[in-house]
């Protein structure tokens, strides 16, 4: 695999890729290999080449299986991988070694740091990292979930290149100073959860039930005192996208797309078909005022959020 240009700022990091891009995290279940092996086949015959896993997905068994498929392809694919660090700076560097090794391969194209710890100071991390940088084994530098004081901090020892944060029509935080930090700054911003744990596809009933191991069963979309609300604005907005003749989750999707600051769309899929329907949303028309209609319901529906710093509730 050929390394991007050390030093790389963020819009060149994710240049000539495809906007969309296929979250690997599904991948991490063993008992799905097949399906795995079917959105993958299907997402390399249709051209999307960023590729974003972790490994925290299945404990490395996603990167496992990205390595299975993309032996032998490695100069054809963008691969993003994810750490998320100890208190010692040196666990990021273990980290990295078990997605090498998992990946297969000597060099990972973007790396992040996953999650931020708030308990310890991590330049000392980072430093680390732009050394990994420099000998050639990471090409560029992200985080994610980081608040803008963390990203700011981490940018006083190594260039940061991205930032891949929750964005979704339902969760528009990083509107307010995160995206346009980094826009002026260069460093590029992809979205996860994209269609907000698959709630804009509209297949969800009022009363959803999730297995204790998926994490939609503790996220904020779900709680009590949110999901009503999200659920009655999703059968709005599907009247919506019935208008003009599009799913719902196309349409979330181009909503996304519209929006400036955003590089790069990260949307799941755990076989073929999903891919191949999640491919389909980049050829939809969506006439400016209907991304409008549905801004102005996303701008009430926010309302009913909690002031919560992430969906997961998370804060290492």
């Amino acid at each position: 695999m050929s390394s991007l240009e050390k030093k790389s700022q963020g819009n060149q990091v994710l240049k000539n890729q495809c906007v969309l891009a296929l979250g690997c995290m599904a991948f991490g279940t063993k008992k799905n290999d097949k399906d795995s092996f079917g959105a993958m086949q299907t997402a390399w015959d249709l051209g999307i080449t960023h590729w974003d896993t972790a490994l925290a997905y299945g404990s490395g068994y996603a990167e496992y299986m990205c390595s299975k498929f993309l032996k032998g392809k490695w100069n054809q694919v963008f691969i993003a991988t994810k750490g998320t660090p100890g208190k010692k700076p040196e666990s990021i560097i273990k980290s990295l070694h078990k997605s090498l090794k998992n990946l297969g391969t000597d060099t990972i194209n973007l790396f992040y740091m996953h999650w931020p710890r708030s308990d310890v100071d991590m330049r000392p991390h980072f430093e680390l990292l732009e050394k990994e940088r420099e000998l050639g084994t990471i090409g560029a530098i992200g985080v994610s979930n980081f608040s803008l004081k963390q990203l700011k901090l981490a940018r006083e020892v190594a260039n940061i290149n991205a930032h891949q944060l929750c964005y979704n029509l339902y969760w528009r935080k990083a509107e307010m100073e995160m995206i346009p930090f980094c826009k002026r700054n260069d460093i590029a911003v992809i979205s996860y959860s994209s269609i907000a744990q698959g709630i804009l596809t509209g297949k969800f009933p009022y009363d959803p039930i999730f297995e204790s191991s998926d994490s939609r069963s503790h996220t904020l979309f779900f709680q009590p005192d949110v999901w009503p609300y999200l659920f009655a604005t999703t059968k709005q907005l599907k009247l919506i996208a019935a208008t003009i003749d599009c799913p719902l989750h196309h349409l979330a999707i181009q909503w996304i797309i519209q929006k400036t600051g955003i590089n790069s769309i990260i949307v799941g899929a755990r076989n073929g078909s999903q891919v191949r329907d999640n491919v389909a949303s980049l050829n939809r028309k969506v006439p400016d005022e209907t991304i409008n209609i549905i801004t102005e319901i996303s701008n009430e529906a926010i309302e009913y959020l909690p002031d919560e710093e992430n969906i997961f509730r998370y804060y290492p």
